[in-house]
């Protein structure tokens, strides 16, 4: 293929552990590409690390969803368009100084402090979500049993969403992150997700609790508050369970690191940092470029949509060395699966204390958990935003 001449993407994964295989020949070749999207628009792709991370922190490189040129890797309806820059004015969409305020006042309710106020209550749900697993038939899917209900139960506790209607917004915020659902489908499923936390953030604005949604009624105004909310709702347990479930599948398929885990529970946080890096299932971070910006010897015209290749990063052999392998005892905080700079998650700490916990419960009390089903028959999300899996058979006792 000629270097000007554009590549199709996404791209699928192939390999359930790795992002695609191109990306290794785009570092080498072609750092940063031009692309053609699905609706036929066109971006660029940048794919090493040290790119990535200049450009996620360079002032001329925006993360407005209202402009027109935003890459978007899904078809979308113009009232889907639309829909996607309205919820990001409530954060991911702001720059600058305008995105540091809105940040500010969230990070109080992420700090380490506070996590570590709550890990005993994330103990709890994942002890009993095990617990009810154990009691029940073997195989156990590991994503309806553990991964989706421990962190929504997390999430709503949180910010003060009922627990009770989590079938209804789970099943809308998984439209929301799969490639192949029908664009007008995608944009009923979120309006009706942003109706019921209308309705939700309404409640919290007459009561107050003393939740997350509940305190920050009032500091902000409403339609930011049920932006705000439906960014936390679906960031908060859709990625987050997936990890957990892609964590699992990928630890046993690597023995020799799951025993070290086993003989040592206290490095978990470290084996978490290499499956982050590892998996890295958010392919990419749609960006637009405001000024004419050289990297890597290509000049990106100002005014065109830009691709972050955060999975790509995290697989760079120069940052990473033998990056295609699993090894919890690399030290691999440095990664980006988190993104980098201004927008980096503002869940991480949550998302951590999760991963650690539930991984650290489930490795060290059934010792005997295994794969049910070869890894090679399962229906890894190949279509979707967010990398995972919808399904992972375990068992556990004698084979």
């Amino acid at each position: 293929m000629a270097a000007d001449e554009p590549l199709a993407y996404p791209i699928a994964r192939t390999c359930p552990f790795a992002p695609p295989a191109e990306h290794a020949v785009l570092r080498e070749q072609r750092p940063v590409a031009p692309v053609e999207l699905p609706g036929g628009e066109p971006a660029w792709l940048v794919t090493r690390y040290d790119d990535v991370r200049r450009l996620a922190t360079d002032p001329r490189v925006s993360a407005d969803r209202g402009h027109p040129n935003l890459p978007l890797t899904e078809p979308v309806t113009p009232a889907g368009r639309a829909a996607i820059a309205a919820v990001g004015r409530s954060l991911i969409g702001l720059d600058g100084a305008e995105h540091a305020v809105r940040r500010r006042v969230l990070i109080p309710e992420f700090t380490l402090r506070r996590m570590r106020a709550l890990r005993p209550r994330v103990q709890e749900i994942t002890d009993q979500h095990i617990t009810a697993m154990l009691a029940g038939p073997r195989p156990a899917d590991l994503v309806t049993a553990v991964a989706l209900p421990v962190t929504a139960m997390v999430i709503c506790e949180l910010l003060g969403v009922p627990y009770a209607d989590r079938e209804f917004f789970q099943e809308r915020a998984a439209v929301q992150v799969r490639r192949g659902v029908d664009p007008a489908q995608r944009r009923q499923a979120g309006q009706e997700l942003r109706d019921y936390l209308d309705d939700l953030v309404t409640t919290k604005e007459t009561d107050r609790p003393d939740d997350l949604l509940g305190r920050l009624a009032g500091t902000v105004d409403h339609d930011t508050l049920a932006g705000l909310a439906m960014l936390l709702l679906i960031a908060g347990f859709e990625s987050t369970a997936s990890m957990i479930a892609l964590g699992v599948a990928d630890l046993l398929e690597h023995p020799d690191q799951l025993a070290l885990l086993r003989a040592e529970p206290e490095r978990t946080p470290a084996v978490v940092e290499e499956l982050l890096r590892h998996l890295a299932i958010v392919d990419t971070m749609p960006r637009v470029v405001t000024a004419d910006v050289a990297v890597a010897g290509t000049t990106i015209p100002a005014g065109a949509g830009l691709l972050l290749g955060f999975a790509a990063a995290n697989h760079d052999p120069v940052a990473f060395g033998d990056a295609a392998t699993l090894d919890t005892g690399r030290g691999a905080r440095h990664h980006v699966a988190f993104g980098y700079g201004a927008h980096q998650c503002l869940g991480q700490n949550l998302a951590r204390l999760e991963l650690d916990v539930v991984l650290r419960t489930l490795m060290t009390r059934i010792p005997s958990l295994r794969l049910a089903e070869p890894i090679t028959g399962l229906p890894f999300r190949t279509d979707a935003s967010v990398y995972g899996v919808d399904r992972l058979p375990l068992t556990w006792g004698q084979p």
